[in-house]
């Protein structure tokens, strides 16, 4: 444990870093325009850029346990942190999109670690008691990241140029990886071990996830672009994830030193719950912040730079909960309580917001229901983390540590697909039923067409572009109510999917969370 001064120069290094991988998961969706322009790509490669980093995250970090215990943890975090900082301005010095797409998939490499382990570092710096507040402060990053990623990202694009969404990684990646070898020590049970030989790694493990994990995050990735199932390439990359993770799971419960130990699920209940409970978190959490966007900017007509400012309130809000929820764990409040409580606020957060959708709706309107998102998502992270890992311990911890991380971030990407998916075909069924209403036999719809043709002939138009022009009005407010009606329904969605989920928490043991967990395999 660390004290003083190195004690909280080692919480500002390992937050910073986890901020950094989880914020660049989601800055580069406001600058995707610019890539477009300047790398002359199409909108389906420009994609790739957003899926390179995403795969390559959940292939590493359930394997962060294994490479931190084989290579040291201060050693595989400092190269982590290099791997990233590098990657970050290749990134922005990239002269072609495939050039991008590749740095952003090194860069996923090493940020996937940089989550993982710093979860571990902060565990290990903190005494048992203050447990609490060691996952509170991961907590902050990994609640804050995602959601203030779009706001710094549309500051960045608006006042300067998308290579600087890269960028401003370096200086912090350079003092992290500083502070790093100054500050960050291994625990004994590191420091002590043998590492494996290269002959006894199990390859095979880590060959299977990466086309199982690898796999399954492309076609989640790629799906909607691709039409889905329509998609001979989807359908080739569905049936290796099955094959993939088949094996993968078959793998690792039978091999003597696994790369991922999935025999710690059997070990704990509620890590096993935890696990459930960390797809359903990342579900909520990444499907709100992906669709909050697209609503205010296509329907509101909002700029990237305005959307992330109305996020940012309720971000900052759940990073300081983190803390006091932390507080209130280590004082005895339990888990299974505090679980259903996050999730009913988290109902109500998508319960308020399909109630305020509308095409007036300003920033104002969002404040309070985005504060309730953060207060719900606090409520649930944090005490799904301890309860989780409570009770582990060495080798088991890490593991544990590896797979919720690595089904968190399945859940987020899950998430975004299926809304995304449901958004864009909703958005054409619902526009069956209004269309009903509309005719040239219908006298609303003739007078509202004239009128809108009297408005664009007394601006000037003539008679034909007029009418043309009418039509087209017509079909664009007909367009927003069908809009509005489907981002309604997707938060309904949303939060009716935490409703179905919450029987789990029965499921609970309950534990003390100032017992000992020990994550040494970091």
């Amino acid at each position: 444990m660390e004290t003083g001064f190195t004690k909280w120069i080692i919480v500002v290094t390992v937050v910073l870093c986890c901020l950094l991988e989880l914020i660049d998961t989601s800055i580069v969706n406001v600058a995707l325009t610019q890539m477009m322009g300047n790398l002359s790509a199409t909108q389906q490669e420009v994609t790739w850029v957003i899926a390179s980093y995403g795969i390559a995250n959940v292939i590493v970090i359930p394997m962060t346990g294994f490479l931190a215990e084989q290579f040291g943890r201060r050693n595989y975090y400092f190269v982590s942190v290099v791997i990233f900082t590098l990657a970050s301005m290749a990134c922005g010095q990239s002269t072609n999109i495939w050039e991008l797409v590749a740095f952003r998939f090194i860069q996923g490499i090493g940020g996937g670690a940089l989550m993982a382990t710093s979860q571990a570092i902060l565990i290990d710096t903190f005494p048992p008691k203050q447990l609490p507040l060691g996952q509170a402060l991961f907590g902050m990053g990994v609640i804050i990241g995602p959601t203030i990623g779009p706001t710094l990202g549309g500051y960045i694009v608006d006042n300067y140029d998308w290579p600087w969404i890269f960028y401003v990684n370096v200086p912090v990646g350079i003092l992290a990886a500083i502070f790093t070898m100054l500050f960050i020590r291994d625990p004994e049970r590191i420091k002590n071990a043998i590492p494996r030989p290269l002959r006894e790694i199990d390859w095979a493990g880590i060959g299977l996830l990466i086309l199982g994990v690898g796999s399954l995050q492309l076609v989640l990735e790629q799906g909607e672009t691709e039409d889905w199932f329509e998609s001979s390439y989807i359908n080739t990359f569905a049936f290796l994830a099955a094959v993939g993770i088949i094996g993968f799971i078959w793998r690792e419960l039978t091999a003597k030193a696994p790369i991922v130990d999935l025999r710690v699920l059997g070990k704990s209940r509620n890590l096993a719950v935890g696990a459930v409970l960390s797809f359903v978190l990342g579900f909520g959490m990444f499907a709100s912040v992906f669709i909050f966007p697209i609503f205010t900017q296509r329907i509101l007509g909002f700029t990237a730079a305005q959307t992330g400012y109305i996020l940012l309130p309720g971000a900052l809000a759940s990073g300081m909960m983190m803390p006091v929820i932390g507080r209130m764990l280590q004082a005895g409040v339990p888990q299974k309580f505090m679980i259903p409580v996050g999730f009913g606020i988290f109902f109500i957060f998508t319960f308020w917001m399909g109630q305020i959708i509308s095409p007036t709706a300003g920033e104002d309107d969002f404040f309070w229901p985005l504060m309730v998102r953060g207060l719900g998502m606090g409520l649930i992270f944090l005490p799904i983390t301890t309860m989780s890992l409570a009770g582990l311990k060495g080798k088991d911890a890490g593991q544990a540590a590896g797979l919720t991380g690595m089904i968190r971030q399945l859940g987020g990407s899950f998430g975004v697909a299926i809304v995304g998916t449901y958004l864009e075909r909703s958005i054409a069924q619902n526009r069956i039923s209004p269309l009903a209403h509309i005719s040239l036999y219908d006298t609303n719809t003739v007078q509202r067409i004239q009128a809108f043709t009297q408005n664009f002939l007394a601006h000037g138009f003539p008679l034909e572009q007029a009418q043309k022009q009418a039509y087209m009005a017509l079909e664009g407010i007909l367009m927003k109510q069908v809009s509005i009606i489907t981002y309604t329904q997707v938060f309904t969605m949303i939060g009716l999917f935490f409703v179905v989920c919450l029987p789990l928490v029965l499921l609970i043991k309950r534990v003390k969370i100032t017992g000992k967990i020990s994550m040494d395999a970091h």
